[in-house]
């Protein structure tokens, strides 16, 4: 319950006291920023491998936003700036980055086409659960620490891709440990993703509260949390 906001002594008993807004919906933070940073560093990104084909410049914009992901979420506790807006843009910016290299890898043969429309219709697959969900009176699932370890992999091993699929003398080197990274993190990713879509049908068979769903599930929705909610 937000705290009501202190009002003069004179002030009748009865009389309605004005309530603080809730903090989550702030939209102008500096997380909030930082985030939309990540998210404007995608199209510059996929344009950078598919169009000059920089690798190294597109590299440095995985690094910047890989760092700006680290300083979100290290700000937003040291200030106290959680909301509801970083919980989803966290996420979001981290599944852009991950389609925009899959789908350039794949158009650089670098990654086979099925392994994009796997990992992209798990992602499809849970999206549409979301609906379902807040038709029920859930909110979205909570990111697990696996799902998010996934994810990482699946970040760190697109740089090393590159580095292979290039003539550099660290390219025998680097081409083995992303596909290591790759298989893993694909892995976890479909694991994860198993995991969401059993707390799915757990949430609509009558579990019911955050607590009576097993941890990382689905809990109702409330965006007190903020980006807490939301892994961050």
């Amino acid at each position: 319950m937000a705290r009501e906001l202190p009002t003069s002594p004179d002030a009748s008993p009865g009389a309605a006291h004005p309530r603080a807004a809730d903090p989550t919906t702030r939209v102008f933070t500096v997380p909030n920023l930082l985030s939309l940073l990540r998210l404007a560093g995608v199209p510059l990104f996929l344009w950078l491998l598919l169009g000059p084909r920089a690798d190294g410049w597109a590299l440095v914009v995985v690094m910047v936003g890989g760092a700006t992901d680290w300083l979100d979420g290290k700000l937003a506790r040291l200030l106290d700036q959680y909301s509801a807006l970083g919980a989803l843009l966290d996420p979001a910016a981290d599944r852009l980055y991950i389609l925009a290299a899959l789908v350039a890898l794949a158009v650089r043969d670098v990654v086979p086409w099925w392994a994009v429309v796997v990992l992209i219709g798990r992602d499809l697959l849970l999206g549409a659960c979301l609906p379902v969900l807040r038709m029920r009176g859930f909110g979205p699932f909570r990111i697990t620490y696996l799902g998010k370890s996934a994810t990482f992999l699946l970040l760190y091993a697109f740089p090393f891709l590159l580095v292979g699929a290039g003539a550099s003398a660290v390219a025998p080197v680097a081409r083995p440990l992303g596909y290591a990274f790759a298989i893993w993190g694909t892995g976890l990713y479909l694991y994860s993703g198993a995991l969401y879509l059993a707390q799915f049908v757990l949430a609509l068979t009558g579990r019911g509260p955050a607590q009576d769903v097993p941890p990382g599930g689905v809990a109702p929705s409330d965006t007190r949390g903020g980006r807490a909610a939301g892994g961050r």
